[in-house]
């Protein structure tokens, strides 16, 4: 990823690009821009957005041991090299294959495979892999639900040798594993419940969730359009032309996501994160609102200087100023909306040697994999669902 403006002896999206999209996304999703001071309340483009209660937020875990960087099962084994096309990708590939095959076989697996030039590989093609995990209501058809898509690159830079990306991205494809675990028991629960009240084959109803574990999002030698998001580049584009039958109500996969939600550079203290995009920015209010509750019910650990998320009430004068280059960018161009969580300014530690374990902030690691579990909650409507026994002290 790199800044969109300003920046040096990189190639920058026009001003007018960012001017074109954000009319697209007026257009497609005129439906968001109802004052928001009527937030939490406010629809979303699939359904009404129902809040977790304060009893629901307190069962929300943190994920604890699992984000232990030496022996957590969920983060350890990926805190290693990750360079498109060697050994240690393929390991991180196992270890989420694995995961999902036997933690969460109600989830499809499948590959998206493509291959790239690159400035430093000559004629030599490189394989890049996108990973996909869905869970879907079992009654839906082919591009029927609409579907949260949550989202992180898991290849990491090849330079400098030995270089391991904690933050970039390790940590948000933990998260990411840690919320689908999470959610999967509700998700069950949600559609058993359906399915014996005979519901469902409706368009707010059949909700489902997508997690992409991006390759390739990496530069191999400077950063360009050309040399960065190779596998986000290859799948936008076939997605766009793979077109559902006639019939289905999303006309291909790219229409189907409700909200693209892109988590980079997570992991470091005191994390910023800001709302570029205006059309999307109820969602990252909810989830700002999200973190706020979950701190006033002490169910958070960090103690930053400021809020992750500190722009829920910027104002619509400001949008528009800048963005981040990211695995977001070919998505956006086609239409799709974004919430795009990656910490600016960038953490410390970015693309150098110390972007490794022992320089992770584990409890702002926890507190992520909280709120973006409570967000994904209250997103796929659970309080449907909500828990009846009694709260845990703390998880």
């Amino acid at each position: 990823m790199t800044p969109f403006w300003p920046r040096s002896s990189q190639t920058a999206i026009s001003r007018q690009f960012v001017a074109e999209n954000v009319i697209m996304f007026l257009a497609r999703i005129s439906l968001l821009l109802q004052p928001l001071v009527l937030l939490p309340q406010l629809a979303s483009p699939v359904s009404a957005y129902t809040a977790l209660s304060d009893h629901f937020l307190k069962f929300v875990p943190s994920g604890g041991d699992d984000f232990d960087i030496h022996n957590g099962k969920l983060l350890a084994p990926i805190l290693i090299p990750r360079v498109p096309g060697t050994p240690g990708q393929v390991a991180a590939q196992e270890h989420f294959v694995d995961f999902f095959r036997n933690e969460l076989p109600s989830w499809s697996i499948e590959w998206f495979n493509s291959t790239g030039k690159t400035p430093v590989t000559g004629d030599r093609d490189v394989p890049f892999q996108n990973l996909l995990f869905k869970r879907e209501p079992p009654w839906v058809k082919e591009g029927q639900s609409n579907l949260l898509t949550l989202v992180a690159h898991y290849d990491s830079k090849i330079a400098p040798e030995g270089f391991i990306g904690a933050t970039d991205s390790a940590v948000p494809c933990a998260i990411l594993m840690h919320v689908a675990r999470t959610i999967d028991r509700f998700v069950t629960q949600m559609h058993d419940e359906m399915n014996a009240l005979g519901e469902g084959g409706t368009v707010p109803m059949d909700m489902g969730i997508q997690i992409l574990l991006l390759d390739g999002e990496e530069a191999f030698l400077q950063w360009s359009e050309t040399d960065s998001l190779y596998g986000a580049r290859a799948l936008a584009e076939h997605w766009e032309t793979s077109y559902y039958p006639a019939n289905s109500f999303y006309k291909n996969p790219l229409d189907q996501i409700s909200m693209f939600v892109l988590l980079d550079l997570l992991g470091s203290a005191n994390p910023t994160i800001n709302s570029p995009f205006l059309p999307t920015h109820w969602a990252y209010r909810a989830m700002a609102t999200i973190e706020k509750r979950m701190r006033q019910l002490n169910l958070l650990e960090s103690n930053p200087k400021g809020p992750f998320l500190p722009d829920a009430e910027k104002a619509i004068s400001s949008f528009g100023r800048g963005m981040v280059e990211d695995d977001h960018i070919p998505f956006m161009r086609r239409g799709v909306p974004i919430l795009h969580l990656i910490a600016t300014p960038f953490p410390s530690v970015w693309h150098t040697m110390n972007d490794d374990g022992a320089h992770l902030d584990m409890p702002t690691v926890r507190d992520w994999a909280r709120i973006v579990t409570a967000f994904a909650l209250e997103w796929l409507d659970m309080m449907e669902v909500e828990p009846k026994d009694k709260a845990p002290e703390k998880m």
